[in-house]
């Protein structure tokens, strides 16, 4: 049984969720999820939850929390009602289920992790205590052959046999086949979904395992979005933050979401161990990412070298997970501490945060083009075509050739036309334009 939604939930959904209806998509001026937090902050302040927003003298509220983005915005954002009613009854017919930061049921490795940039809101279908068993994450790129389909099954297989979930994304290729060697062998299996989590929800092969309470799926996109690139690689977050140990089973060479999430964990974040399938035929993307930093993956050929090799690579992580670092802004119920002391925390997370106050309309489109602009200025320092552009994005040529040019126009970058053929590559100084 679906349980009704907080009232705290309730509150997040009217001022973050697109709540599409079918196909349609709403056009008001969604909170963003910096918005978000500055105003988790300002509730914080004044000791209130989300909940309190829609509460029938929640008018000066209102005006407070306003100020950084116009009244009439969180006005019309706050009286979505009955499109959040009619969202809610599409998603209770198929089984899914919404729960919110202020929720205890929030998984704490996103909040412990991810922290400020932990979502909002989650979407799912299944049993939500597997996201707190951690597990190995089995990511891999989506074009590959029955050789790879084979070994990532395997490698599922082996995860069941040691009683360790499986982490994924849910997308065709690896992920499936990771996902379905460990569902066959009787595992357990987290899926974090970028996209159409309502039909995943509704797929045949899915609905025993969700219904025995061995598979859980989960989105931070609308649960009716479609494919977005953006959406696909900040979903990687999600899957290392979820596990506990990672193994990349395939990636291309400096592009795609597996590459790019592997990179981000290696470089910077750091939340889990990664493995990289190693050999003559592992390819050129992972060799890469074992000269970045990445771990060898030993093959295990039973339980116990799966176990021993798991339980090496996950060193402190338990550890960590326990650690209460949660900044301010995640902490959407009242806290127990003094009023002033809550006052002098915000002010200095607010201070320091220094969140934009308001972003234009479409803000999804704004955090997509974010996400591009900050791929290709890393990634066109040396030119490349727009057809290896779109490879790299995984989009199709039309929809990189528009981004190129909206770049272009922003002296993002630039093309180069001799020799041919016509290339883009970064701006020189290109960070003292943005």
């Amino acid at each position: 049984m679906i349980q009704p939604l907080t009232p705290n939930t309730q509150a997040i959904m009217l001022l973050t969720a697109p709540l599409i209806a079918g196909r349609g998509e709403t056009t008001r001026d969604l909170l963003s999820l910096g918005e978000y937090n500055r105003l988790a902050v300002i509730l914080r302040q004044k000791q209130k939850q989300p909940a309190d927003l829609l509460a029938p003298d929640a008018q000066e509220l209102i005006e407070d929390c306003a100020k950084p983005f116009g009244r009439a915005r969180l006005d019309a954002l706050l009286g979505r009602g009955f499109l959040l009613s009619q969202a809610v009854e599409r998603w209770n017919a198929r089984a899914i289920w919404v729960i919110s930061r202020a929720d205890a049921k929030y998984p704490r490795r996103l909040k412990a992790r991810l922290k400020e940039d932990a979502p909002p809101l989650l979407y799912g279908c299944g049993d939500i205590a597997l996201l707190e068993k951690g597990g190995l994450a089995v990511v891999g790129s989506r074009h590959v052959d029955d050789e790879l389909v084979g070994f990532a099954e395997g490698v599922g297989r082996l995860s069941a046999d040691a009683h360790r979930n499986i982490v994924s994304g849910g997308a065709k290729g690896i992920d499936r086949a990771a996902m379905h060697g460990a569902l066959v062998a009787g595992g357990d299996v987290a899926g974090v979904m970028a996209d159409s989590l309502d039909r995943a929800a509704l797929a045949r092969e899915n609905r025993e395992p969700l219904m025995e309470g061995r598979l859980v799926l989960i989105s931070p996109y609308d649960p009716a979005a479609g494919f977005n690139v953006g959406h696909a690689m900040q979903r990687n977050k999600l899957i290392y933050a979820l596990a506990d140990t990672a193994l990349v089973v395939t990636s291309d060479f400096e592009k795609g979401g597996t590459w790019a999430g592997a990179i981000e964990q290696l470089d910077r974040l750091h939340f889990v161990p990664i493995f990289v399938r190693n050999g003559d035929n592992a390819g050129k993307g992972n060799s890469a990412l074992l000269s970045r930093g990445g771990k060898p993956w030993p093959n295990p050929r039973g339980v116990q070298e799966f176990e021993m090799a798991f339980t090496a690579a996950v060193g402190s992580v338990a550890a960590e997970l326990k650690q209460d670092t949660l900044p301010l802004t995640l902490r959407e119920e009242p806290s127990a501490c003094e009023p002033a002391l809550v006052a002098e925390k915000a002010e200095a997370v607010a201070g320091s945060r220094q969140l934009p106050a308001a972003i234009s309309k479409a803000s999804a489109e704004v955090e997509l083009m974010t996400a591009v602009r900050n791929i290709l200025r890393r990634e066109l320092i040396e030119p490349r075509t727009e057809e290896e552009i779109s490879d790299l994005l995984e989009v199709t040529k039309p929809q990189a050739k528009a981004w190129l040019a909206r770049l272009e126009a922003e002296a993002v970058v630039e093309r180069v036309t001799k020799p041919k053929p016509v290339r883009f590559r970064t701006v020189k100084n290109v960070d003292r334009l943005l």
